[in-house]
């Protein structure tokens, strides 16, 4: 077993290249796990801000787990903070717009029927399906992100595709 050179990361140097190895990463997968309206990108920053502040009890090979971990359990909170908030305000749309009302309409429709479509998928095949064909990340990288084989992402990628197929007319 290889020895590590570094115990942890407090070191600049160090704590840099772990951010730029996965900040994009971590900020996507909290983008198509949890959707925009949570702030996936503040909450990719304050995992880094925890990884800093835990930088001596944190080792280099553990930081991926850990930074992670720490969003993801930042995103289920927001999600907590939300119902509640939910409850108290009305989110009203905006009044005015240059589009037409038949284009806005069939944007809604579709809009809604990919969302249903979206949400009938399973967490899995839908993270694993956004990672493919929005972010244009190869099957063997979300393998590796997600911690599973290259096959498992192909039968998630090409299940998700024919329910969404199914589900929406004129789906490509």
């Amino acid at each position: 077993m290889p020895k590590e050179l570094h115990k942890n990361v407090c070191d600049e140097a160090i704590f840099s290249s772990i951010y730029k190895e996965y900040s994009k990463d971590l900020h996507n997968y909290l983008y198509y796990k949890y959707g925009e309206s949570l702030g996936p990108n503040d909450k990719m920053q304050d995992a880094f801000i925890k990884l800093l502040d835990k930088c001596k009890e944190v080792t280099v090979a553990k930081a991926k787990g850990f930074l992670f971990t720490v969003a993801n359990n930042m995103m289920l909170n927001e999600i907590k903070h939300q119902k509640v908030v939910l409850k108290y305000t009305e989110n009203k749309p905006k009044e005015y717009t240059y589009e037409s009302p038949e284009f806005l309409l069939e944007q809604k429709q579709f809009l809604k029927k990919y969302q249903k479509a979206l949400s009938k998928l399973t967490e899995d095949q839908r993270t694993a399906f956004l990672m493919n064909k929005v972010e244009g990340k190869k099957h063997a990288e979300i393998a590796e992100m997600l911690g599973t084989t290259r096959k498992a992402i192909e039968n998630r990628i090409y299940t998700a595709y024919n329910k969404l197929k199914e589900e929406i007319e004129g789906f490509k």
